[in-house]
């Protein structure tokens, strides 16, 4: 089974979609009082400045750019900045019960599946997010001004921050409010690394390394809503080994109303670059094993027009936080990749609030998932972990994003995604770093609109 999987999915390309999001109005911004709050009882960014009631969640005090000791530069990210951090507690098959109110449906399945292997290591919560003067800024002018349009699929008046740091209106419009906070997060202005994705099948695999680069216009600097040309990413992706299928990739215009304007697309392989057919929803991305589909990449990007939107509340949750030791050069894949999952003694898992999305497939609609959970940190609000329903309402697959703080970012994002198909007993890795020369490197110039063009893919080519 392993050797015919992979014949199928190393030709694949990767398409590790970094999204974000925009565009024409359903409800009224909240009132200046209320966006008052930013930064005093809510932090910049939207989330409870104060810890819990029982003291397992702390203040938030500002967040953390503090590089730990052995930081060298940009892209050492992987240094543990809590070396000294002990579990408070481990949740296992034999205790999950006592813990079954904090532990996300998903990660409590997984352990159910896997009761020998499959743990979390809770540790110390901590709260580093943050980012830079401009998107506070950014952030609190879009909190009085932004809306949602086309029926939840753009936002229009809004640039450069969190578009809905305070949700409001009704139940589908929070959530839709909260799903396009995880589009147009913080995640720098120009982002480059190298990683590797695997499917693992029984404990083989195979690894496809990637080159990415990101270029975010949603942060562009000096730029406006009315200056983004409906673009808010341009997304490169190149294939640099196996040698046999290197120099392949794909281009990615990101636009803001995917229902309005698709998403633009090219790939590029044996010399030759030809626009990618529609690229969104639950098309199958064959180098993941299948286990991935376009929208679950980046945990979930594109369209919200195939569901119907929830807002479940704010919850105490179980996250991954702070995984800074699963992407460890001292490790290697062997080490972090255990036969059905992530290796547990190397993740590390907190207590935050998280905002709980609900999504329920539209009658009229076709998608392979016909319930979605999300699970977005408040702090950040990267959604963290998904539920993922089959069309008779069972559990089927799990996501788990491995966030962590970047220092010189700064702010919190995922260096690592795991998707776990729990009725195959199989899962598909992206992000790994372990063996590579270094994880994100972050950047402030923009090398031009030409250099995410069709025309590069050619240039590209005659380097390999």
């Amino acid at each position: 089974m392993y050797e015919t999987m992979q014949k199928k999915l190393i030709p694949a390309l990767c398409f590790s979609l970094l999204v974000m999001t925009g565009v024409s109005s359903t409800q009224a911004a909240v009132s200046q009082a209320e966006a008052n709050k930013l930064g005093n009882s809510l932090t910049p960014f939207g989330a409870i400045r104060a810890g819990n009631s029982s003291g397992t969640i702390p203040r938030w005090t500002g967040g953390d750019t503090t590089a730990p000791e052995g930081y060298q530069g940009t892209g050492d990210h992987h240094i543990n900045p809590y070396p000294d951090d002990k579990p408070r507690y481990v949740v296992t098959a034999e205790n999950l019960e006592k813990y079954r109110d904090v532990v996300p449906d998903g990660a409590a399945a997984m352990i159910q599946k896997y009761p020998e292997t499959f743990r979390l290591r809770v540790l110390p919560t901590r709260r580093p997010h943050t980012a830079p003067d401009h998107i506070v800024e950014n952030t609190r002018k879009n909190a009085t001004r932004s809306s949602l349009v086309d029926g939840g699929n753009g936002v229009q008046n809004a640039f450069g921050g969190y578009p809905f740091p305070i949700l409001h209106g009704s139940s589908e419009e929070k959530a839709m409010q909260a799903m396009w906070n995880h589009l147009l997060r913080w995640r720098g202005r120009w982002a480059e690394r190298e990683y590797t994705e695997v499917v693992v099948v029984g404990g083989k695999y195979r690894g496809v390394t990637m080159r990415q680069e990101v270029f975010f216009n949603w942060n562009r600097e000096g730029g406006s809503p009315e200056t983004l040309d409906n673009i808010v990413n341009y997304y490169l992706s190149t294939v640099i080994a196996p040698k046999e299928y290197a120099g392949g990739g794909i281009l990615v215009h990101e636009t803001l109303d995917q229902v309005k304007e698709p998403r633009k697309a090219w790939g590029f392989s044996a010399g030759e670059v030809r626009r990618a057919p529609s690229l969104g929803y639950d098309a199958p991305i064959r180098s993941s094993g299948n286990l991935r589909t376009v929208d679950d990449t980046d945990v979930f990007n594109g369209a919200l027009d195939r569901f119907n939107w929830e807002y479940k509340g704010l919850k105490e949750k179980l996250i991954p936080y702070n995984n800074f030791e699963i992407t460890s050069d001292k490790y290697t894949y062997d080490d972090v990749l255990d036969n059905q999952h992530l290796n547990p003694d190397l993740t590390r898992w907190e207590l935050h609030r998280v905002h709980v999305i609900e999504a329920t497939l539209r009658e009229d609609a076709r998608h392979l998932y016909h319930k979605r959970v999300f699970y977005i940190d408040e702090d950040s609000w990267n959604v963290a972990l998904v539920d993922q329903y089959d069309d008779e309402g069972n559990l089927w697959r799990v996501t788990m994003a491995m966030l962590k703080n970047f220092y010189d970012l700064p702010g919190v994002w995922t260096d690592l995604e795991a998707y776990h198909d729990l009725k195959l007993g199989i899962y598909h890795v992206t992000g790994l770093i372990n063996e590579t020369e270094g994880t994100r490197i972050f950047k402030d110039e923009f090398p031009g609109k030409r250099y995410f063009s069709p025309f590069t893919l050619r240039r590209r080519l005659s380097n390999y």
